[in-house]
């Protein structure tokens, strides 16, 4: 096993998590939201994933979906959908 695998074994772990964690799909969004969007919201986009998949959703359905938002981000559309709501 590589460090990475070890450490996500440790904490799956501590956390009391059941099942593997797909560590690709995970890294793979980090990846096109950190060039999609900005290397920022890498870590907070996959913390996103985490809470959605723990209130039920599909992470491969839900992943699909953010890397989706992130391929076509424009970050001016957002604030001026933003600013007329």
């Amino acid at each position: 096993m590589s460090a990475l695998d070890d450490w996500v074994a440790a904490v799956t772990v501590d956390l009391g998590l059941e099942g593997p964690v797909d560590r690709s799909l995970v890294l793979d969004l980090a990846r096109d939201v950190a060039h999609g969007v900005a290397r920022p919201a890498a870590p907070l986009t996959t913390y996103l994933l985490g809470l959605a998949v723990g209130a039920g959703a599909d992470p491969r359905e839900a992943a699909k979906k953010i890397a989706a938002l992130a391929e076509g981000w424009n970050p001016d559309r957002v604030s001026d959908t933003v600013l007329e709501d």
